[in-house]
């Protein structure tokens, strides 16, 4: 049967200073000391894990950790289905994080769990920990998601970090057998919801608590080369230049002006390197990185084509040289509509007005949503700061949004009732 009763105000206020509390417990938890830092399969990771796992088990899960690190509590259902529905985020951070990007999806689940208990829904509800989601050790995100989506192909697995360990030679260190890595695969996935911080300032500067993501935005990244000719800064006349980084200049403006013009999406040029970057050398080689991020493709594209071409054409005007270097193009990813409506149902019955969202920032659901239904549910970031020791979340929105999970299951329960 569905649970009865859903989470109380005061319920849902003191799950939520519990959670806040453990995101900031793990925050101290860390590869380096005096800031949080942890990243996949590191001492610290372990450590996290440990804790996690105690916590997991006090919410009546019985927990494993799969072939790739990922901690993984069951919290089993009535046994009227055989299917699971996933409740997770990753427990790793970017260097010098913050203390709730990813681990606070983590903290929810398991208040979740607690306040639900076994034996409640017609369906097992697993809590995952993810090892890895954002790409710092090995160069490449999604470690952990990517397990479980089934997708962590031999190539990866050879991917080297900067002391030249394998991504496999990592998981054996840890002891874990990549052999068994189909294992971690799962089976008969009912759906998959994540919990995070939007990361953003779109839902403070709204005045909103919370955000329905909708979609997670295509990205293309590209390395945009300009090559001119170094020479004394002194000695050449400026109409006999050929000036990389003035080109490069040039070129990023206009970047940011195609941007400006078109509110469905976002470009940055956030990396600059200049050869051979010196005051007193005219710049011969200037290398740029492009981002261009929208949940159309279409748009997306475009505007990356409309790029390069200007990048041509202020390269020509100017008698250089330019070269475009794809080095990610990933397709926007759209979230499930059952799953969706459900999670505006339940935003409403909790009393917060519905805003949908695109997610500018990747997520371990974009990898598990070709997979398997999957939903995402943004707090408000106070300020807008994420990626940073200060960021922070109102333990007011954090229990409005234990409310609506809650309010979440039960309905999804009552639909698989009904089938």
């Amino acid at each position: 049967m569905p649970p009865v009763a859903g989470l109380t105000t005061g319920q849902a206020s003191r799950l939520a200073e519990e959670a806040v509390s453990r995101c900031r417990e793990i925050a101290r938890i860390t590869d380096v000391p005096g800031e949080t830092t942890r990243t996949f399969l590191s001492d610290g990771m372990r450590r996290a894990n440990a804790v996690v796992s105690a916590w997991m088990q006090q919410a009546g899960c019985a927990v494993r950790m799969d072939a790739a690190g990922n901690l993984r509590g069951t919290l089993p259902g009535n046994g009227s289905d055989a299917r699971t529905f996933v409740l997770a985020s990753h427990l790793d951070t970017v260097p010098n994080a913050g203390a709730f990007d990813g681990v606070l999806g983590i903290t929810m689940a398991l208040a979740l769990a607690s306040s639900i208990g076994p034996g409640t829904l017609p369906f097992d509800l697993e809590l995952i920990a993810f090892s890895e989601e954002e790409g710092v050790r090995f160069g490449f995100p999604f470690i952990g998601s990517r397990a479980l989506a089934g997708t962590l192909d031999t190539e990866m697995l050879a991917r080297h970090d900067a002391q030249g360990v394998s991504v496999r030679e990592a998981l054996v260190r840890y002891g874990l057998d990549p052999e068994q890595l189909t294992s971690a695969q799962i089976q008969q996935a009912l759906g998959y919801l994540e919990f995070h911080i939007e990361q953003g300032p779109a839902l403070e500067s709204e005045g909103l608590p919370l955000g329905v993501v909708e979609t997670i935005a295509g990205q293309s990244r590209l390395l945009i080369t300009f090559t001119g000719a170094a020479n004394h800064a002194g000695t050449t006349p400026m109409h006999l230049r050929k000036d990389a980084l003035c080109a490069a200049a040039e070129w990023i403006a206009e970047v940011e002006r195609v941007a400006l013009n078109n509110r469905a999406l976002v470009a940055t040029c956030g990396s600059i390197q200049a050869v051979p970057n010196a005051g007193n050398v005219i710049a011969g080689e200037v290398r740029v990185s492009l981002d261009v991020r929208s949940a159309l493709d279409l748009v997306r594209t475009q505007a990356v084509q409309d790029l390069c071409e200007a990048a041509n054409r202020i390269a020509g005007k100017r008698g250089l040289s330019v070269d475009a270097k794809p080095l990610l193009q990933q397709e926007a990813v759209p979230l499930d509509r059952n799953l969706l409506r459900l999670l505006e149902d339940a935003v409403d019955a909790a009393g917060t007005p519905i805003r949908r969202m695109v997610s500018g920032a990747g997520h371990d659901a974009m990898v598990l949503a070709p997979h398997m239904p999957a939903a995402m549910l943004f707090l408000r970031t106070p300020g807008g700061l994420s990626h940073h020791p200060e960021e922070n979340v109102a333990s007011t929105d954090v229990a409005l949004a234990l409310q609506v999970g809650d309010i979440f299951l039960r309905d999804l329960a009552k639909q698989e009732a009904a089938r």
